[in-house]
């Protein structure tokens, strides 16, 4: 670490770096209150979204009962491609979830019951529900590492950057005073040297 210079620039240097850190400080404050709200949004979404999906895959086990036949369906359906773009949370890129490609594979009509079209429909809507989940948490992984760094950074200028900026400055503040006390006194001495000798000269 570079030794610290006991200047009245240096002063002026550490106050202008004080000043900054202050100022930038509440910013990453704000900006850690932004995405812990946006965490617990992305929470609550998930949850919803999880209630959606397995309300949705219990009413598609009660519907495929129904009929009483032994077919699986995720054997004829598959994604293809997620489509996502990009959002922007507190100055960082997130995905979102804009869709799902899928491939439903040729299926025999007359091996196959009828409802087999509309269970593929559904099984769709479960695949999508899931893919969007996924992205969801990839959303929410990204936030939480963007919030560790920037409680990092909290903790940085608050317990390390701060404190040692305000030490400098009384460090200095005291050299500077010290110096100014000693310049007096050497004045003081110099013009009692000059009285005396004054003095001497008219005896």
């Amino acid at each position: 670490m570079a030794k610290l210079k006991l200047t009245k620039n240096e002063l002026k240097r550490q106050k202008d770096k004080l000043k900054r850190f202050t100022r930038y400080l509440p910013t990453l404050e704000l900006k850690k209150q932004q995405l812990l709200a946006e965490i617990r949004r992305i929470q609550d979404e998930i949850d919803r979204k999880r209630e959606e999906l397995a309300r949705y895959r219990r009413g598609l086990e009660v519907w495929i009962a129904v009929f009483g036949e032994d077919v699986d369906l995720n054997g004829l359906v598959r994604a293809t491609a997620i489509r996502t773009g990009m959002g922007n949370i507190a100055g960082i890129d997130i995905p979102v979830f804009e869709g799902v490609d899928y491939e439903v594979k040729p299926y025999d009509f007359e091996r196959y019951p009828l409802w087999v079209d509309r269970g593929i429909v559904e099984l769709k809507t479960i695949l999508a529900f899931e893919i969007e989940l996924e992205v969801l948490d990839e959303q929410q992984r990204v936030i939480r590492e963007e919030l560790r760094v920037t409680m990092q950074r909290i903790n940085l200028f608050e317990k390390i950057m701060i404190p040692q900026t305000r030490e400098h400055i009384r460090r200095i503040r005291i050299f500077l005073g010290d110096q100014q006390t000693a310049e007096v006194v050497r004045g003081k001495i110099a013009k009692n040297k000059l009285e005396k000798k004054k003095v001497e000269a008219t005896v």
